[in-house]
């Protein structure tokens, strides 16, 4: 007889053996009992966390033969109920979309959905990896599935949501399937050793379990991979003989050498981690996921319950995780993924690995901005472990440069407007500073001796006498007072500007 792998050998049979999704099947179970059963279902989530399987017991729940009815608790004895099993039945269509993706496909299943069950209740149709389907195809099933025959139910799979259109999800019940946690894989896994007359160290079942990210087929896949070996007792030498080593202590010891700026042992890690036999894309991912571990121990606590972790393994990671703050985590994890997604579609992917780790490995502080700023305005040197100031020296100017100091913004005053006369107010080395004034002109006096002489085509600067009634308005005038008020002078003076005129 041939030899029945793990995951075949040991699927759930009926809603009580499904692992890890509890809510669905009860749900599931009430509405069979209480005859609420929908004609179509979306089972979502990501890989061997039971959609398949758990439309199988659906299908074995809606015709096993040993009931009068939809039962809650099927036989698994029955030939309907063993033929669903093995994936033989008749009225228990199972379809790959993948294979199937055409509008022809779908037309197929139409016309022979309205030909009623061989010899069960109903005629089931599974259709796994839906979201494959055409656009075209989806458009074929909608009017079937939103009103399909009395006696057909379809079951939907898919690991990709975002994919189905939204018309095909309105017309179902979606329930979506969590990622297994690491506990109830290992739970499964310690039940099918004993059933199978095999011993393991609780280590290898924590690694086991850990390892298969939330699948339950990929824990057995490994596990089968692991009884191959040829040993009746697993230990923590056999799982390090067939699995990749352990990266965790890998990482660990990478973390240890970035704290430490030691790029060199960093490299040392890479290297061991990728020879393990991971790639640089794996790589990435299980750095991201380490150093995400310790954001949020250094975030939540070592109590937290956003991650699951033994006694021994949490007590050591909450104390590497103080070897950086979460502004430190949040840059690694973004400098990680950034390399991830390069060594992806890099034909020279381990350069890229190495130089973002020497870059983690050398950078000598990271530190937040605002702290950053803090130290800068203290005379400090922004870094880790660092409080070296700056000592500040002035330095003489040069002999073509004058030593004119910043002047106040506060003190700026607005642009005249070049249309009005102006005024001088007397302001120690600058003679003449103008301020704009709106009065009458006044009469021209005598051209200034000092003056140049001044081409026709610039304006000439006449200067006159003004009288005390026109001292007095100037005076009054806003920005004439500001000014004044501003320079700590008097008025004295006004400058007209004439046209050129022509000789």
């Amino acid at each position: 007889m041939a030899y029945e792998v793990l995951a075949r050998k040991y699927r759930s049979r009926d809603f009580g053996e499904i692992v890890g999704q509890g809510a669905i099947a009860t749900t599931l179970k009430n509405a069979i009992e209480m005859g609420r059963i929908h004609h179509g279902y979306l089972f979502t989530g990501t890989r061997g966390v039971g959609k398949t399987s758990m439309a199988r017991i659906l299908a074995k729940a809606l015709n096993c033969h040993n009931s009068d009815g939809p039962t809650a608790t099927p036989c698994s004895e029955c030939e309907s109920c063993l033929r669903i099993a093995d994936g033989s039945d008749l009225d228990v269509v199972e379809i790959d979309a993948a294979s199937n993706t055409g509008v022809d496909n779908i037309r197929e299943l139409r016309s022979n959905a309205a030909f009623r069950p061989a010899r069960s209740r109903f005629k089931v149709y599974i259709i796994d990896e839906v979201h494959m389907l055409s656009s075209g195809a989806f458009n074929a099933l909608l009017k079937t599935l939103e009103e399909p025959p009395e006696h057909v139910k379809f079951i939907l799979a898919t690991t990709e949501t975002h994919k189905v259109p939204a018309t095909i999800q309105s017309r179902c019940q979606r329930f979506d399937f969590r990622s297994i946690s690491p506990a109830d894989i290992g739970e499964q896994l310690q039940s099918i050793l004993e059933r199978e007359g095999i011993t393991a160290d609780p280590i290898v079942v924590r690694r086991v379990s850990r390892a298969a990210n939330g699948s339950m087929r990929d824990a057995l896949s490994l596990l089968d991979q692991l009884l191959a070996y040829g040993a009746s007792n697993l230990t923590a030498e056999t799982i390090e003989d067939v699995l990749p080593g352990g990266h965790d202590e890998t990482l660990a010891a990478l973390v240890d050498a970035i704290a430490q700026h030691d790029a060199a042992k960093a490299l040392e890690c890479v290297d061991r981690s990728l020879i393990s036999g991971y790639t640089p894309e794996r790589f990435c991912e299980s750095f991201i996921e380490y150093a995400r571990t310790l954001m949020i121990l250094s975030i939540c606590g070592g109590e937290t319950e956003l991650i699951d972790l033994a006694g021994p393994q949490r007590e050591q990671l909450n104390a590497q995780a103080r070897s950086f703050d979460a502004a430190t985590y949040v840059y690694m994890i973004g400098l990680l993924e950034e390399t991830r997604r390069r060594v992806k579609s890099s034909s020279a992917p381990r350069p890229l690995i190495d130089a973002v780790a020497v870059r983690i490995a050398l950078t000598e502080s990271f530190v937040d901005v605002g702290e950053a700023i803090e130290k800068l305005d203290q005379g400090e040197t922004p870094g880790r472990g660092q409080q070296a100031s700056h000592s500040k020296k002035k330095v003489a100017p040069r002999e073509s440069e004058s030593p004119i100091s910043t002047p106040d913004i506060s003190s700026r005053r607005e642009l005249p407007d070049r249309s009005v006369p102006r005024i001088s107010v007397p302001d120690r080395n600058v003679p003449d500073r103008s301020v704009p004034v709106r009065d009458e002109p006044t009469p021209v006096a005598e051209e200034s001796q000092d003056e140049p002489v001044k081409s026709p085509r610039r304006a000439e600067r006449r200067v006159g006498t003004i009288s005390a009634e026109t001292k007095r308005k100037m005076s009054q005038h806003p920005l004439i007072r500001q000014a004044l008020e501003q320079s700590g002078g008097t008025l004295i003076n006004v400058q007209k500007l004439q046209a050129p005129t022509e000789d």
